[in-house]
């Protein structure tokens, strides 16, 4: 029975569990299904993102406010046009607003002065009365509410509001920000309406501009997204925000912006129109926002809103209308006017708070679009949270089964903070809108899978075996062995296995350096490394240390086919790791760190083996002892890593370099031995000439040409000025044309010490 076969009879039922929820809940952020309490989740993660973020004032923003104190000195809304007109009057000529936008509409023409049913009068009952028309026509213009509030209007940066609706046309539209015949050709999907409530002709033509205030809510009547354009007939129309920011920041005019061609765009650009974002073109470039599907963009909810919220100012309009307000609060500012009056019914719900004032949903896109600052959700949102979903869940689904339960806890617990992490992390720092209720929910899911058939199924088996092994095995090939404790015996057998030695070069020098204290504190760091390497990284055995040195072997206790490959691999991993550590330690003033690494691969002899008195899972045999003396000869050469020719052969997966033939103290028969320089196709175009240069170089050493030999290897040497191997054999060819080899000279390097 293969071990394959085995883990599959062993975690199969899990796994098939585990892969099934993930499946689900992929399927889940592709839409195949919807939940509306994962939905409610979503919107709860939303509204937290909003709320553990502080407001902070932005005086730039400021909310005229309709509110009760406003009421009950002018009298109960709507007001007359000309108390509206002394509004815009007293915002734009007297206190200098930089730009006015009014969350109120006026689709009807104001009749409250009485002036129609007088001038009706004198044309009809009181005709005869002598003087009176002419008495008429010099009131005319004080009672004319409406032209009142179009004088107020013209000539000022003040933009109103307007409903859009598919029940009736009423009132005049604005300029559109463009026309569909515009967008050569291009259909660009946006939120469409019939028809619309704007305002009466005279008060739209005299206004800088006018934008759309209806409220978008998702289906739980939440309000999380605005529309910045919406398509009315054969144009386009802007929002009142977009509008208000347009005529304060000056823009001369409002476009799309594709960043693909039509051929160019993804199937979800193709739902969306294509356009990536809205471009205000201002007097100094784009400001470009970025938008969803339909022309929306994310309103990014500052504080609870309100007069107390700290996100923007409020003042009331009763203070505006009497000069009471400081005139440095209104100066240059962008001012919307609305109402937090309850009776005013402006009241909306938000992820942040179930009554925030409407006007404030404003305020906040405007601060959004001064700040160049948006949260989006992106066209591939779904196929980011699916591939989360799908790695997490994969992850959690097959890895647990084989780690220990308190680990598997702390593997879940990480997992579960990575996601709620990158969520966050994606909204704050990316601006990225992403839902997080159905990973969560799958992580929660697979939480409590796992625990389940950990407790009940592996836990009771596994305890057998370490209580068994516990006083000869190593832990962390203990709990490997728990996870089949039927497949392992420590008996003594012989298998074909790969061995490491490290050893830092130089520790007696090291070790008189430095003080009894800063010495343990070295070691142990350097142990502790290497350690991690050799037992995290991929899989090895860490066998002993002997004093600075540190023996570790591959493919057993647990066989695997590659041992040869994990061994030169975690080799290359301590070297990086080994730099990284010499940096730390000189930083601290400490003596350098320097390692040599020998590895070897053959048949050698492991099982549990030593005294009565102490044991220990380990590896003995002639192939062991030979990589203990290639650690020894790394110097010789300088070089980080020599391994023996079966290591080479085994290991095709990295780039070998040739450094001799040797015999070693102990062996008769010569043994070629390299260095791994790294993985297959890791090094450069130069590095792979001069490896080539270096192995032609060589061989010219064997063929004794020294002429030729060292011309390459001065070149070499020029390229590598630091290279000791280039310096070694140039240092041979020197002896050799002294001292001639002998007739029949193999070109072997015999060491005659360890």
């Amino acid at each position: 029975m293969t071990k394959r076969v085995r883990m599959l009879r062993k975690y199969g039922p899990r796994w098939l569990l585990g892969l099934a929820l993930t499946v689900l809940a992929a399927l889940s952020t592709l839409g195949f299904f919807h939940s509306d309490s994962i939905e409610r989740m979503d919107g709860f993660v939303a509204g937290l993102r909003m709320r553990i973020e502080a407001p902070v004032l932005d005086a730039r923003v400021v909310i005229v406010d309709i509110d009760e104190k406003s009421l009950a000195a002018i009298g109960r809304f709507p007001w007359s046009r000309n108390i509206q007109a002394n509004l815009v009057t007293q915002l734009t000529r007297h206190y200098g607003a930089g730009a006015v936008g009014f969350d109120i509409s006026f689709p009807e023409p104001d009749t409250s002065s009485g002036y129609a049913v007088l001038e009706r009068l004198a044309n009809d009952q009181l005709a005869g009365v002598a003087g009176l028309k002419a008495q008429l026509a010099d009131l005319k213009a004080g009672m004319d509410y409406d032209g009142l509030l179009a004088e107020a209007l013209r000539g000022q940066n003040v933009v109103l509001g307007y409903n859009v609706s598919d029940k009736l046309r009423k009132g005049v539209l604005p300029a559109p920000a463009f026309t569909l015949e515009s967008l050569n050709g291009r259909e660009l999907l946006a939120y469409t309406s019939s028809g619309y409530e704007a305002n009466i002709a005279r008060l739209q033509q005299a206004a800088a501009g006018a934008g759309i205030f209806t409220a978008s809510t998702d289906a739980d009547g939440v309000i999380r997204s605005s529309i910045l354009l919406q398509r009315i007939g054969d144009a386009y129309y802007p929002s009142l925000s977009l509008a208000t920011a347009a005529v304060y920041l000056k823009a001369r005019a409002i476009a799309p912006y594709f960043d693909t061609t039509v051929e160019q765009m993804s199937d979800a650009q193709k739902d969306s129109g294509g356009a990536a974002f809205i471009s205000l073109f201002l007097p100094r470039g784009q400001l470009r926002i970025p938008v969803g599907e339909g022309l929306t963009t994310y309103v990014q909810f500052r504080g609870r809103g309100g007069p107390g919220g700290g996100a923007f100012r409020y003042v009331s309009a009763a203070d505006v209308l009497t000069g009471a307000v400081p005139p440095a609060q209104l100066r240059g500012a962008l001012v919307l006017v609305g109402s937090t009056a309850p009776g005013i019914n402006d009241l909306r719900v938000t992820p942040v708070n179930p009554e925030y004032p409407g006007v404030e949903v404003h305020a906040n896109l405007l601060k959004s679009i001064l700040d160049n600052d948006f949260k989006a959700r992106p066209s591939e949102a779904y196929l980011f949270e699916c591939l989360q979903v799908l790695v997490f869940g994969l992850v959690l689904a097959l890895v647990p089964a084989l780690l220990s339960p308190l680990r598997a806890v702390l593997l879940t617990t990480a997992a579960l903070a990575a996601a709620i992490g990158i969520n966050f992390y994606l909204y704050y720092d990316a601006d990225m809108v992403l839902n997080a209720a159905v990973l969560v929910l799958l992580i929660l899911a697979l939480f409590v899978l796992n625990l389940g058939f950990g407790y009940f199924v592996e836990v009771r088996k596994s305890q057998a075996l370490v209580s068994r092994f516990r006083e000869y095995v190593a832990p962390e090939l203990v709990a490997e062995m728990a996870e089949n404790p039927e497949q392992y015996t420590m008996d003594g057998e012989s298998r074909e296995l790969t061995v490491l030695f490290i050893d830092v070069r130089g520790f007696t020098t090291i070790s008189e350096q430095l003080t009894p204290k800063a010495l343990r504190e070295y070691i142990n760091l350097y142990l502790t490394a290497m350690s991690e390497d050799i037992r995290d990284s991929h899989c090895g055995t860490l066998d002993k240390y002997i004093g600075d040195a540190v023996m570790a072997f591959w493919g057993a206790p647990v066989a695997f086919a590659d041992h040869a490959r994990r061994a030169v691999a975690t080799a290359l991993l301590m070297q990086a790791g080994a730099a990284r550590l010499d940096l730390e330690f000189q930083a601290r003033g400490w003596p350098p760190l320097k390692v040599g690494i020998g590895i070897n691969s053959g048949l050698m002899h492991v099982g549990d083996m030593g005294s009565k008195i102490r044991r220990a899972y380990t590896v003995m045999g002639d192939a062991v002892n030979l990589g203990a003396r290639l650690e020894g000869i790394t110097k010789v050469y300088g070089v980080g890593i020599a391994a023996g020719e079966a290591s080479r052969h085994a290991a095709p997966q990295f780039v070998w370099r040739e450094l001799d033939l040797v015999r070693v103290k102990g062996k008769h028969e010569p043994v070629a031995i390299f260095e791994p320089l790294g993985p297959a196709g890791s090094l450069d175009d130069a590095a792979s000439a001069r490896l080539a240069t270096w192995h032609a170089a060589l061989a010219l050493v064997r063929a004794q040409q020294w002429d030729a030999a060292e011309v390459i290897l001065r070149q070499l040497l020029a390229d590598e000025p630091a290279c000791i191997l280039y310096r070694l054999y140039l240092d041979r060819i020197t002896f050799y044309r002294a001292h001639p080899p002998a007739p029949g000279w193999d070109g072997v390097t015999t060491f005659e010490t360890k």
